[in-house]
């Protein structure tokens, strides 16, 4: 059942689009940084994102429902990493390399922001194209997996982590375990299924969160394709996940054209002057 809310979520949007304003533009800044630049910039692109994605949270459902979303996604996302520094399950064997600043359990603290970050934009994601229960769970957990299909490979190039045994993996995608993405798939399953029980639904999609979502996906086949380095990522990368963010786009233009064709019918006919 979803939680009923404490107070009034917070109406203006100003804060929140000012936050997702510095996510992109952050973004746009880190390939163009030195080299020895990028790893702070991903800190901090990090932070900015999560900070956008639970502020538009708790401006759509409220501080308790904010608080829901940082605990299953950020606590769960912590647990399922420790345990796969740890044990190698679910995503295979890896390890960080020290390069991301303070750690809990082993994990550096950015990780579970990360997972927070997407998890609210792939809720939007699949309760935009999927009804019931299991559909949200499993459009959602897909939408979320794919981000990780540009994410795991920027990161591994740039040192962050390393696999011990990246074969096999993704086509175009070498040095990336194909466990890797089955345990994403997993963990993101758990985490949607269980933000979709426990936050209520709205009647239409969030616009920061769909342009959180849609900005990643365009700007990582871009990044990847001229930036990084990373051309096989950058196909790769841009079919799997564009085969749930493509769709995504068409769900909210469709979504806007029967509204403006109700204003349009609602407004008087003007009528010629005698």
């Amino acid at each position: 059942m979803a939680l009923a809310e404490l107070r009034t979520p917070v109406r203006s949007h100003y804060a929140v689009w000012a936050l997702v304003a510095a996510a992109v533009g952050i973004q746009i800044l880190y390939p163009l940084m030195p080299e020895a630049w990028r790893t702070p910039v991903t800190i901090a692109s990090v932070v900015v994102f999560f900070l956008a994605s639970v502020a538009d949270a708790y401006r759509v459902l409220g501080a308790v429902s904010a608080g829901v979303l940082v605990a299953v996604a950020g606590g769960g996302g912590l647990i399922a990493e420790s345990i796969g520094v740890a044990t190698g399950w679910p995503f295979g064997q890896y390890a960080y390399t020290g390069t991301l600043g303070p750690e809990m359990l082993g994990v550096p603290a950015v990780v579970p922001m990360a997972w927070v970050m997407m998890a609210w934009p792939a809720l939007v994601v699949a309760r935009t194209l999927a009804r019931g229960a299991v559909a949200v769970t499993a459009v959602g957990a897909v939408a979320l997996t794919a981000w990780d299909v540009f994410l795991d490979p920027q990161m591994v190039a740039a040192g962050h982590w390393r696999w011990f045994k990246p074969e096999p993996g993704l086509p175009l995608i070498p040095g990336i375990p194909l466990t890797n993405y089955l345990g994403w798939l997993v963990v993101s399953a758990v985490v949607l299924a269980t933000l979709n029980a426990s936050l209520r639904r709205t009647d239409r999609p969030s616009a920061p969160a769909a342009t959180l979502y849609l900005w990643v996906y365009f700007s990582s086949v871009l990044a990847h394709a001229v930036f990084f380095g990373l051309p096989g990522s950058a196909v790769t990368g841009g079919v799997l996940m564009g085969a749930v963010a493509i769709p995504f786009a068409v769900a909210l233009v469709r979504r806007r054209g029967p509204r403006q064709t109700r204003v349009s019918s609602s407004m008087p006919e003007a009528r010629p002057n005698k």
